[in-house]
């Protein structure tokens, strides 16, 4: 336990994404401490937030809600002051949840009439506008979002994605009031309980939009959003930027990426890589399915190439063919067969030294992080917006390692190539 209560405590639906929110919240200058999972032991190290990652974003919703009151409890029981629902900037989910019946349990839990929820992330190009989400210039629907394997995203209008997941009533505040800033924003929450609305999607377009919504959720026990409205936060605590934040030891060792995402970002990543002319090593689902060991082909290539610099181990895949080894495979046991693999390969990594880990997709960095027997990360400096660096103990390297784990959807095309040189 820290010898000082935590200021903010923050439940994450997966662990790309809790990375994500601790980033923000590390460049607003609060320290922050990542647990995989809820946490069994003491913290390493003092923290002013702790954002504690689940793997609930694709679970079936009663265990997604019982695993996020686990987290409650436990953030509760550090003396957290306020609590943080965090979920993906494309507000991932599928009809049934797991957004709406989350939210709807931690509001009972902490006897809250009322709160907000907002994806927008405009660092990352996700906005909010009169209530759609927009990625870039298009909609949420029209972003590649519709083809996500697990989570496809068809609708942009959130208020009407929320509706579907819960019974409370949901309802919008607009551009127009943010705009206006702190006053506006809790007249416009007042008016909207009046009405009997539980849950509001609120509008942003930029960090000015955030910055202005901040003050006004100060005093709100929950609040629910992706990573965006975490640069607002650390100010209602007091806390000013600060770069000794994202303080972590020097970096050592070998290094690798492994890449289990099929977005279009991580496409265009896997592919800038290997037009670099450095090392990378397919992975075929099907050839896993047949019962070959892949882990250990990919092993014994990497074993030879690490020496000469950075290697990649991915699956990805263009939507076509993701869904043609579905078909075959099945969603659910084609994922996993991937994701186990993926996680065996990169512990294989660390343990043939690599100390410098890139790993990118929301569900692989959930199986590498477990695999590696991670327990809590340190966060440190930022990559791209919304992927830092962290610092972690594993298993195979009690020492600690770094690495980072990149949301699919997130990072600049060259975001492989130049990832180390910033570590």
């Amino acid at each position: 336990m820290t010898a000082k209560k935590i200021l903010l405590g923050c439940i994450a639906d997966d662990f790309t994404g809790a990375t994500d929110l601790a980033n923000n919240l590390v460049r607003a200058g609060m320290r922050v401490v990542q647990t995989i999972g809820v946490p069994g032991a003491p913290l390493d190290a003092e923290a002013d937030a702790v954002v504690v990652a689940l793997k609930s974003r694709t679970l079936p919703k009663a265990e997604a809600v019982e695993q996020s009151l686990a987290a409650l409890r436990w953030l509760q029981a550090q003396g957290a002051q306020q609590i943080y629902f965090k979920y993906c900037s494309t507000f991932d989910s599928t009809a049934a949840g797991n957004i709406g019946p989350v939210t709807d349990a931690l509001m009972q839990a902490l006897n809250t009439p009322f709160t907000i929820a907002t994806p927008a992330f405009p660092d990352n190009k996700r906005t909010v506008f009169k209530g759609y989400l927009f990625v870039g210039d298009v909609l949420l629907n029209e972003s590649g979002m519709q083809n996500h394997p697990l989570t496809p995203m068809t609708d942009a209008n959130l208020v009407r994605v929320l509706q579907a997941q819960t019974t409370q009533k949901v309802g919008l505040i607009d551009h127009q009031v943010v705009a206006q800033g702190e006053a506006a924003i809790r007249a416009r929450i007042q008016e909207l309980q009046a009405q009997g609305v539980a849950m509001a999607i609120v509008d942003a377009v930029s960090n000015a939009d955030l910055l202005r919504l901040g003050p006004a959720l100060s005093d709100m026990p929950l609040l629910t959003a992706g990573s965006g409205v975490a640069i607002a936060l650390p100010a209602n605590f007091g806390i000013e930027p600060s770069s000794q934040a994202a303080d972590l030891p020097a970096a050592t060792g070998l290094q690798a990426i492994v890449s289990g995402s099929c977005s279009v970002a991580t496409n265009q990543q896997v592919m800038d890589f290997i037009k670099s002319g450095r090392p990378s090593f397919a992975i075929d689902p099907l050839r896993i399915a047949a019962g070959v060991d892949v882990a250990a082909e990919v092993l014994a290539w990497a074993k030879a190439q690490l020496a000469g610099g950075p290697l990649l181990v991915y699956s990805t895949a263009e939507p076509s063919a993701v869904r043609a080894i579905q078909g075959q495979m099945g969603v659910e046991q084609a994922g996993a067969l991937v994701e186990q693999t993926i996680a065996n390969i990169a512990r294989g990594l660390v343990e043939l030294g690599v100390r410098q880990l890139i790993v990118a997709g929301g569900e692989t960095s959930g199986a590498c992080v477990q695999a590696l027997g991670i327990a809590q990360m340190r966060i440190g400096t930022q990559i791209d917006p919304g992927v830092p660096w962290c610092f972690a103990a594993a298993e195979a390297a009690p020492e600690g390692l770094h690495l980072t784990l990149k949301s699919g959807n997130f990072g600049s095309t060259d975001f492989f190539t130049k990832a180390f040189a910033l570590c």
